[in-house]
């Protein structure tokens, strides 16, 4: 992998019409990193998302995995390769167990087009599940149906399944979206103790401050499909064009004391 380099990023521009969604975005991610990636709705960082994990392809520019150029390769053909993500807003078979979600995430991690003639749940197959409920906390849970279960859980179960094949890159769409105020440090923490055990990179788009400042080491802020800052989380929090376009002056408040404390910025 050159430079360590896992993802990315050249130049990569897309539009909808008269709507500039992706704007030369040009970023590199290294093996290891924590990435938050900030801005406000329609500001570009569900369209870097989705155009990293190939649901939309760049009217220009390339995408690079650990130096290969997967711009042109389908959505299912960058999940093999080791780029997972999850949702917003969580896609699960709420008519299902919890640990059946996670066997179907696992047989369409080991074949693109799982045949409907062979049993899903084996015995390989639900010790990963069960590691990876272990990994989560999800053990409570595993055999109820989703459909009951708390949308906090159901978040969980989602970042789970994106877990299954053992990844090496996962971006997280709003991992905290949904949840109450009194959940969101208990839910991020079991995601990114999980995700230390396994050395996955990760990157998740957040609207939340409190959760960025806590778990991204890096910020990449988006406004009107460009990058507007990328670096140090204190120092990207503290820049003008940051407080004016995204986290607004009382935020800043608090995370130029942050940048202060660090002597940044």
């Amino acid at each position: 992998m050159s430079d360590g380099l896992i993802l990315e990023t050249r130049g990569v521009s897309l539009s909808f019409g008269a709507v500039v969604a992706a704007q030369d975005v040009s970023v590199a991610v290294r093996s290891g990193e924590a990435v938050g990636i900030i801005g406000a709705n329609g500001a570009g960082k569900t369209t870097f998302v989705n155009i990293v994990t190939g649901y939309l392809k760049p009217d220009s520019g390339r995408i690079f995995y650990g130096g290969e150029d997967i711009t042109p390769l389908s959505p299912r053909d960058i999940t093999r390769r080791g780029i997972r993500r999850s949702f917003q807003i969580p896609q699960l078979f709420l008519d299902l167990l919890a640990r059946e979600n996670l066997l179907i995430a696992i047989a369409i991690a080991e074949e693109p087009s799982p045949s409907p003639w062979r049993p899903l749940d084996t015995a390989s197959r639900r010790a990963e599940a069960d590691a990876v409920s272990s990994r989560m906390g999800l053990e409570p849970y595993r055999d109820r149906e989703v459909r009951v279960l708390p949308q906090g859980v159901r978040k969980l179960i989602d970042i789970a399944m994106s877990l299954t094949g053992r990844p090496r890159l996962l971006l997280l769409d709003e991992p905290t979206s949904g949840i109450s105020a009194d959940e969101k440090f208990e839910i991020m923490d079991r995601v990114m103790n999980a995700l230390k055990e396994t050395a996955v990179t990760v990157l998740f788009v957040e609207h939340d401050m409190e959760i960025v400042e806590r778990y991204a080491r890096r910020v990449i802020a988006f406004f009107d499909g460009r990058v507007i800052a990328d670096g140090p989380t204190a120092q990207v929090l503290s820049a003008a064009d940051v407080r004016r376009y995204v986290v607004g002056t009382e935020i800043y408040r608090r995370a130029g004391a942050v940048g202060e404390a660090n002597a940044v910025g």
